[in-house]
């Protein structure tokens, strides 16, 4: 070889490499974002927080991912379709919203990892075999646990005093495990305790007839657990809880703004952020049995006292003292 033809062979070598280093670098990373609940302010905001918690790690949509995102505005149907579609796009990783997001994906792959954000009892639900050792393509993190009714309860208890039975509303096409929600309420404590019956509803209409029923009854509570169904008509939840005088406990902080009485869970945003660190593992070659189910560590307390006033209960001074929200 001439020495010429060389050195312009290795010139043109020695050029590549950056781009071939820099294309290496951006390539592109799909990823599937199916999510249970409505394309509303609280489902956006979730989308936000992942998409911050990834932009934090290095991720930026456009540059080095691609974030096809869907939304099931808790419509069992609706939500395994946007599933199947997303299958199809063959992403990297998948995330699923809840139970029924959750669900859903299992059911279309058992090959692309899926992050489920968050899901309750993720064991009992048959997602994952343990929270140490997932064991399969599923890992992500917990919302509460089946012992949270019982604090639930408790708190609702705690600030009205005079519900004797209390119903746990929810819808089961979304979320049928919360029948063994009751399983809880067989150890709580005589001095807490109360009746309680479930109320499985799957449409506004049935909404209104299990208000209107619980109100007619003296001695009525209600607690709202957070499911796809209950937070897209959180609304709807809030104004009848108001306009039937019943005491009602939430389990997302954002509802005490609106009206409702007193909410205590973890932040559902907060999780969304911390997502995002697994679905940056599995992008780098982590796989999600490997990866144990993570729990909430913080949990928060909010009260609105006007709310309070307006249904004739006094909410105890040591209650207010802890709360980390208090709306006057």
């Amino acid at each position: 070889m001439k020495r010429r033809e060389f050195i312009t062979l290795m010139g043109g070598a020695v050029a590549a490499w950056p781009l071939a280093a820099r294309a290496q670098q951006t390539q592109m990373r799909r990823i599937g974002l199916l999510m249970a609940s409505g394309d509303d302010p609280g489902g956006q905001s979730r989308v936000t927080a992942l998409k911050q918690g990834l932009q934090d790690l290095g991720w930026t949509e456009g540059r080095n991912i691609q974030i096809e995102t869907r939304f099931g505005g808790a419509d069992a149907g609706r939500i395994r379709a946007h599933a199947a579609e997303l299958v199809a796009l063959a992403p990297d990783v998948l995330v699923g919203h809840g139970t029924p997001g959750t669900r859903a994906l299992r059911q279309a792959t058992s090959s692309i990892p899926i992050v489920m954000v968050p899901v309750n009892d993720p064991v009992e639900q048959g997602f994952v075999s343990s929270l140490a050792h997932p064991g399969g393509n599923i890992t992500g993190f917990a919302l509460v646990d089946f012992q949270m009714v019982g604090k639930w309860l408790e708190m609702l208890k705690e600030v009205a005093p005079g519900v004797s039975r209390a119903v746990l509303m929810f819808n089961p096409d979304m979320s049928p495990h919360y029948y063994v929600y009751l399983r809880s309420f067989e150890a709580m404590p005589r001095s807490i305790a109360a009746d309680v019956t479930a109320a499985p509803v799957r449409d506004t209409t049935e909404v209104e007839e299990a208000f209107a029923k619980l109100g007619r009854e003296p001695g009525g509570g209600l607690i709202v657990p957070p499911d796809a169904f209950t937070i897209v008509h959180q609304h709807l939840f809030i104004r009848l809880a108001q306009q039937h005088r019943v005491p009602a406990v939430y389990g997302f902080r954002a509802y005490v703004a609106q009206g409702a009485l007193i909410s205590y869970g973890p932040e559902p945003y907060d999780l969304f952020r911390r997502s995002a660190s697994y679905v940056d593992r599995i992008l780098k070659g982590a796989k999600p049995a490997d990866l144990p189910v993570q729990q909430p560590t913080k949990f928060e307390l909010a009260i609105n006292l006007k709310t309070a006033k307006a249904l004739g209960l006094h909410i105890p001074g040591k209650l207010v003292a802890i709360a980390d929200e208090v709306i006057e």
